[in-house]
């Protein structure tokens, strides 16, 4: 995936701003593709060069000026020619590039006790993680109540619980690993 895709799936909803999207992307992709504000503006320009999204200015007011975002027709066939072609395998699903496991690979040069604080820091982490599924989760009725369409409400939902389930396993393996610890210790 890319985030040029993420942007024209919630595009292709309807119009948002630059700070409507920006908002939408990190209440309801961000448990598995993150993205800063500055990236998201980028790649909305880009892609408006590429002629895939519009832009209108709006004047406001009392209130910044907007920029309100369209996807276009090529847009929305860019997004569909993206969804149609499956992943050649698991290994995008499957990904990892975690400099906390490459510390712990090499946590045996330090003592057990500096490894069991950084088990016990990964744990709280994704236990917070857990809490703010729910963000996700809230996002999903929120925009679920906007779009009115139970069918891709589903779709979110599959992709929520993906990330429940990654916390829920961070915990388990984290519990895991402290009991070995735990056993070198005694």
């Amino acid at each position: 995936m890319s985030l040029k895709h993420g942007l024209l799936g919630l595009l292709n909803y309807g119009s948002m701003t630059g700070y409507e999207l920006d908002k939408a992307f990190k209440d309801s992709l961000s448990f598995f593709w993150q993205a800063k504000t500055s990236q998201i503006y980028r790649e909305l320009n880009a892609m408006e060069q590429q002629g895939w999204l519009t832009s209108q200015r709006v004047i406001q007011n009392e209130k910044p000026n907007k920029r309100v975002y369209t996807i276009t027709d090529n847009g929305k066939d860019e997004f569909k020619n993206w969804l149609s072609k499956p992943e050649s395998d698991i290994s995008d699903a499957m990904s990892v590039k975690s400099g906390f496991l490459m510390r712990m690979f090499f946590a045996g040069e330090t003592s057990i006790g500096e490894a069991l604080n950084m088990l016990y820091a990964y744990r709280e982490e994704c236990s917070e993680q857990i809490r703010n599924m729910n963000a996700a989760h809230n996002a999903i009725a929120e925009y679920g109540a906007i779009v009115k369409d139970d069918q891709r409400i589903k779709y979110w939902k599959i992709a929520a619980l993906y990330g429940d389930e990654f916390f829920q396993a961070g915990l388990s393996w984290t519990d895991k690993a402290i009991a070995v610890l735990k056993e070198i210790k005694s």
